[in-house]
Protein backbone atom coordinates (compact mmCIF):
# COMPACT_ATOMS: atom_id res chain seq x y z
CA UNK A 1 0.00 0.00 0.00
CA UNK A 2 1.43 3.27 -1.29
CA UNK A 3 2.04 6.24 1.26
CA UNK A 4 -0.53 8.25 -0.60
CA UNK A 5 -3.39 5.15 -0.04
CA UNK A 6 -2.21 5.51 3.65
CA UNK A 7 -2.88 9.22 4.03
CA UNK A 8 -6.18 8.67 2.51
CA UNK A 9 -7.59 6.45 4.59
CA UNK A 10 -6.50 7.84 7.76
CA UNK A 11 -8.11 10.70 6.50
CA UNK A 12 -11.05 9.73 6.09
CA UNK A 13 -10.98 7.26 8.87
CA UNK A 14 -13.18 9.56 11.07
CA UNK A 15 -16.08 11.69 10.38
CA UNK A 16 -14.64 15.08 10.42
CA UNK A 17 -13.17 15.75 6.72
CA UNK A 18 -16.73 15.00 5.32
CA UNK A 19 -18.22 17.37 7.84
CA UNK A 20 -15.47 19.90 6.54
CA UNK A 21 -16.01 19.59 3.31
CA UNK A 22 -19.64 19.15 3.36
CA UNK A 23 -19.53 22.92 5.25
CA UNK A 24 -17.04 24.20 2.75
CA UNK A 25 -19.73 23.69 0.36
CA UNK A 26 -22.68 24.28 1.95
CA UNK A 27 -20.87 27.87 2.67
CA UNK A 28 -19.71 29.01 0.04
CA UNK A 29 -22.77 27.45 -2.21
CA UNK A 30 -25.64 28.31 0.29
CA UNK A 31 -24.57 31.48 0.83
CA UNK A 32 -23.99 32.70 -3.03
CA UNK A 33 -27.47 31.28 -3.55
CA UNK A 34 -28.90 33.17 -0.77
CA UNK A 35 -27.05 36.32 -2.21
CA UNK A 36 -28.44 36.14 -5.26
CA UNK A 37 -31.88 35.28 -4.25
CA UNK A 38 -31.96 38.55 -2.46
CA UNK A 39 -30.12 40.62 -5.23
CA UNK A 40 -33.38 42.72 -6.36
CA UNK A 41 -31.48 45.31 -8.18
CA UNK A 42 -32.77 43.82 -11.78
CA UNK A 43 -29.29 42.74 -13.25
CA UNK A 44 -28.38 39.26 -12.49
CA UNK A 45 -24.68 38.43 -11.18
CA UNK A 46 -21.81 38.01 -13.15
CA UNK A 47 -19.67 35.07 -13.05
CA UNK A 48 -16.90 37.05 -10.58
CA UNK A 49 -19.48 38.32 -8.10
CA UNK A 50 -20.36 34.39 -7.78
CA UNK A 51 -16.69 33.55 -6.66
CA UNK A 52 -16.22 36.52 -3.31
CA UNK A 53 -17.82 33.78 -0.91
CA UNK A 54 -14.91 31.58 -2.05
CA UNK A 55 -12.96 32.50 1.33
CA UNK A 56 -15.22 30.79 3.62
CA UNK A 57 -14.91 27.16 1.79
CA UNK A 58 -11.10 27.70 1.51
CA UNK A 59 -10.99 28.73 5.72
CA UNK A 60 -12.94 25.52 6.07
CA UNK A 61 -10.82 23.61 4.49
CA UNK A 62 -7.38 24.90 5.78
CA UNK A 63 -9.10 24.10 9.22
CA UNK A 64 -9.44 20.81 8.11
CA UNK A 65 -5.78 20.07 6.62
CA UNK A 66 -4.24 21.66 9.18
CA UNK A 67 -6.62 19.51 12.09
CA UNK A 68 -5.42 15.76 9.98
CA UNK A 69 -1.39 17.04 11.17
CA UNK A 70 -2.00 17.93 14.87
CA UNK A 71 -4.63 15.69 15.73
CA UNK A 72 -2.35 13.11 14.58
CA UNK A 73 0.44 14.11 17.05
CA UNK A 74 -2.14 14.98 19.81
CA UNK A 75 -3.13 11.02 19.60
CA UNK A 76 0.24 10.20 18.86
CA UNK A 77 -0.72 8.23 15.55
CA UNK A 78 2.34 10.22 14.11
CA UNK A 79 4.92 8.75 15.86
CA UNK A 80 3.58 5.39 14.67
CA UNK A 81 3.46 6.36 11.10
CA UNK A 82 7.16 8.00 11.22
CA UNK A 83 7.98 4.62 12.58
CA UNK A 84 6.64 2.74 9.99
CA UNK A 85 8.16 4.84 7.15
CA UNK A 86 11.88 4.88 6.43
CA UNK A 87 11.47 8.62 6.06
CA UNK A 88 9.64 11.24 7.84
CA UNK A 89 9.74 13.87 4.74
CA UNK A 90 8.00 11.39 2.76
CA UNK A 91 5.13 10.79 4.98
CA UNK A 92 4.38 14.76 5.36
CA UNK A 93 4.68 15.31 1.58
CA UNK A 94 2.34 12.34 0.97
CA UNK A 95 -0.12 13.82 3.28
CA UNK A 96 0.48 17.47 1.94
CA UNK A 97 -0.46 15.27 -1.56
CA UNK A 98 -3.42 13.95 -0.82
CA UNK A 99 -4.45 17.24 0.93
CA UNK A 100 -3.80 19.07 -2.04
CA UNK A 101 -5.89 16.65 -3.87
CA UNK A 102 -8.92 16.59 -2.00
CA UNK A 103 -8.94 20.48 -1.59
CA UNK A 104 -8.64 20.78 -5.27
CA UNK A 105 -11.48 19.40 -5.79
CA UNK A 106 -13.49 20.67 -3.07
CA UNK A 107 -11.86 24.09 -5.09
CA UNK A 108 -13.95 23.29 -7.78
CA UNK A 109 -17.35 21.87 -7.20
CA UNK A 110 -17.48 24.79 -4.79
CA UNK A 111 -16.62 27.31 -7.55
CA UNK A 112 -18.57 25.22 -10.12
CA UNK A 113 -21.07 25.04 -8.08
CA UNK A 114 -21.53 29.32 -6.84
CA UNK A 115 -21.57 29.78 -10.40
CA UNK A 116 -24.42 27.35 -11.47
CA UNK A 117 -26.37 28.06 -8.86
CA UNK A 118 -26.51 31.49 -8.79
CA UNK A 119 -27.00 31.31 -13.05
CA UNK A 120 -30.24 28.82 -12.02
CA UNK A 121 -31.85 31.78 -9.63
CA UNK A 122 -31.47 34.66 -11.51
CA UNK A 123 -31.89 33.61 -15.46
CA UNK A 124 -29.45 36.14 -16.11
CA UNK A 125 -27.23 36.28 -19.90
CA UNK A 126 -25.17 38.19 -17.55
CA UNK A 127 -23.75 35.23 -15.17
CA UNK A 128 -22.66 33.23 -18.50
CA UNK A 129 -19.15 32.77 -18.98
CA UNK A 130 -17.79 35.06 -21.56
CA UNK A 131 -13.85 36.12 -21.01
CA UNK A 132 -10.59 34.04 -20.21
CA UNK A 133 -10.46 35.88 -17.19
CA UNK A 134 -14.26 34.20 -15.74
CA UNK A 135 -12.69 31.05 -17.15
CA UNK A 136 -9.25 31.58 -15.26
CA UNK A 137 -11.32 32.38 -12.05
CA UNK A 138 -13.88 29.93 -11.62
CA UNK A 139 -11.90 26.93 -13.23
CA UNK A 140 -9.26 28.03 -11.51
CA UNK A 141 -9.87 27.84 -7.91
CA UNK A 142 -9.18 24.52 -7.46
CA UNK A 143 -5.36 25.97 -7.78
CA UNK A 144 -6.13 28.24 -4.90
CA UNK A 145 -7.93 25.74 -2.32
CA UNK A 146 -4.92 23.09 -3.15
CA UNK A 147 -1.80 25.55 -2.54
CA UNK A 148 -3.39 26.87 0.67
CA UNK A 149 -4.42 23.14 1.98
CA UNK A 150 -0.64 22.60 1.49
CA UNK A 151 0.45 25.70 3.42
CA UNK A 152 -2.16 24.73 6.28
CA UNK A 153 -0.19 20.89 6.82
CA UNK A 154 3.05 22.93 7.02
CA UNK A 155 1.65 24.92 9.87
CA UNK A 156 0.26 21.83 11.46
CA UNK A 157 3.63 20.35 11.15
CA UNK A 158 5.67 23.30 12.11
CA UNK A 159 3.27 24.07 15.44
CA UNK A 160 1.92 21.09 16.13
CA UNK A 161 -1.13 22.66 18.54
CA UNK A 162 -4.68 22.69 16.71
CA UNK A 163 -5.52 25.69 18.66
CA UNK A 164 -2.49 27.42 17.79
CA UNK A 165 -2.56 26.47 14.20
CA UNK A 166 -5.95 27.65 13.38
CA UNK A 167 -5.94 30.50 15.20
CA UNK A 168 -3.59 31.67 12.86
CA UNK A 169 -5.08 30.17 10.02
CA UNK A 170 -8.43 31.91 10.70
CA UNK A 171 -6.53 35.32 12.26
CA UNK A 172 -4.14 35.63 9.72
CA UNK A 173 -5.97 36.42 5.91
CA UNK A 174 -9.34 37.23 7.77
CA UNK A 175 -7.32 40.49 10.29
CA UNK A 176 -4.06 40.88 9.87
CA UNK A 177 -3.58 41.04 5.92
CA UNK A 178 -6.22 43.78 6.47
CA UNK A 179 -4.33 45.65 9.96
CA UNK A 180 -1.25 45.05 7.79
CA UNK A 181 -2.42 48.57 5.89
CA UNK A 182 -2.40 50.54 8.65
CA UNK A 183 1.09 50.41 9.46
CA UNK A 184 2.46 54.18 8.82
CA UNK A 185 4.72 54.31 5.39
CA UNK A 186 4.97 50.86 4.61
CA UNK A 187 1.67 49.34 5.39
CA UNK A 188 0.05 49.60 1.60
CA UNK A 189 3.65 47.92 0.35
CA UNK A 190 3.44 45.08 3.13
CA UNK A 191 -0.32 44.72 2.29
CA UNK A 192 0.48 43.94 -1.28
CA UNK A 193 2.74 41.24 -0.75
CA UNK A 194 0.96 39.67 1.93
CA UNK A 195 0.17 35.35 0.66
CA UNK A 196 -4.05 35.33 0.59
CA UNK A 197 -4.09 39.49 -1.10
CA UNK A 198 -1.78 37.24 -3.75
CA UNK A 199 -4.01 34.58 -3.92
CA UNK A 200 -7.40 37.19 -4.07
CA UNK A 201 -5.25 38.30 -6.80
CA UNK A 202 -5.94 35.21 -9.09
CA UNK A 203 -9.48 34.37 -7.69
CA UNK A 204 -10.38 37.67 -9.29
CA UNK A 205 -11.29 39.18 -12.31
CA UNK A 206 -10.87 43.12 -11.55
CA UNK A 207 -7.44 45.19 -11.28
CA UNK A 208 -6.28 45.54 -7.83
CA UNK A 209 -3.69 47.60 -8.96
CA UNK A 210 -1.39 45.04 -7.61
CA UNK A 211 2.70 44.89 -8.96
CA UNK A 212 1.99 41.33 -10.11
CA UNK A 213 -0.55 39.68 -12.29
CA UNK A 214 -3.04 36.47 -11.69
CA UNK A 215 -1.08 34.02 -12.42
CA UNK A 216 2.13 36.28 -10.43
CA UNK A 217 -0.23 36.41 -7.31
CA UNK A 218 -0.68 32.69 -7.65
CA UNK A 219 3.17 31.96 -8.38
CA UNK A 220 3.79 34.23 -5.23
CA UNK A 221 1.12 32.24 -2.97
CA UNK A 222 2.95 28.54 -4.36
CA UNK A 223 5.99 30.18 -3.12
CA UNK A 224 5.15 31.17 -0.06
CA UNK A 225 3.12 27.64 0.72
CA UNK A 226 6.67 26.13 -0.56
CA UNK A 227 8.73 27.60 1.71
CA UNK A 228 6.73 26.43 4.88
CA UNK A 229 6.37 23.48 3.76
CA UNK A 230 10.44 23.14 2.77
CA UNK A 231 10.65 24.44 6.40
CA UNK A 232 8.05 22.27 7.97
CA UNK A 233 9.90 18.84 6.28
CA UNK A 234 13.59 20.09 8.24
CA UNK A 235 11.82 20.28 11.39
CA UNK A 236 9.61 17.16 11.01
CA UNK A 237 13.07 15.27 10.29
CA UNK A 238 15.17 16.63 13.40
CA UNK A 239 12.18 17.30 16.11
CA UNK A 240 10.43 13.82 18.32
CA UNK A 241 7.70 12.80 17.00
Amino acid sequence: MTLLAVERIKLFSTRAPVWCIATALVLTIGVTAGLTMLDHAGEGPTPSSTQTMYILGLTVIMVMATLSVTTEYRFGTMRATFQAVSSRSRALLAKATVLAIVAGLVGEVSSFGSWGVAKLIAHSPDTDIHTAAEWRQIAGMGLVYAIAAVLAVAVGALLRQSAAAVAILLVFPLLVEQLVEIIPRVGDRLHDWMPFVAASQFASTADRGLPYGPWGGLAYFAAIAAALLVAALAVVEKRDA
